[in-house]
């Protein structure tokens, strides 16, 4: 291993970053940063990365795969925030969109329920207008379309007060 004040070599990279990769998909930006972090010049870099690519430890389809998956069964992210998310990390909309299909409608439709009834059980005792105005953000926040929240807190909000 080499010190902090010592960059590495491309072939050190190569490996510390292959290991990186192996253990779970990374962002080709994240991994350029971090070749960059250990004093790589911008053209060793890149040749790492793309000897990267082309051995398959970095592969953009199956990272937005992963992240989508992950950010929407763990974070309880909409499809807005994820796709923002992806695009900051630089990978192209031919990688978004087919993971972003993955979703399941039903699926997407019930985690935004299941997240604004826990969220209006928050809510109690405020006025109407300003309970309903905080559940649209909350749903907005977390990156579902607006139409689908409002739908949803309707939703939410109409079931509820049969409950009582």
């Amino acid at each position: 291993m080499a010190s902090t004040n010592q960059p590495l070599t491309p072939a050190q990279a190569m490996n510390r970053a292959a290991a990186l990769c192996a253990r779970s998909e990374q962002a080709p930006a994240d991994i350029r940063d971090k070749l960059h972090k250990w004093g790589l010049s911008a053209c060793d870099a890149s040749q790492v990365l793309q000897a990267l690519m082309q051995q398959g430890f970095l592969n953009e389809q199956r990272y937005a795969r992963a992240f989508v998956k992950d950010r929407f069964a763990f974070n309880g992210w909409g499809r807005i925030k994820i796709a923002h998310q992806l695009r900051l990390k630089g990978i192209p909309s031919t990688a978004i969109d087919p993971a972003m299909d993955a979703i399941d409608e039903s699926q997407y439709r019930q985690r935004l329920i299941d997240l604004l009834r826990a969220k209006w059980r928050t809510l109690s005792g405020r006025e109407p207008r300003s309970a309903w105005a905080a559940m649209m953000r909350f749903a907005v926040s977390r990156g579902f379309e607006t139409s689908l929240a409002s739908e949803c807190v309707h939703l939410v909000t109409h079931l509820d007060e049969q409950d009582d």
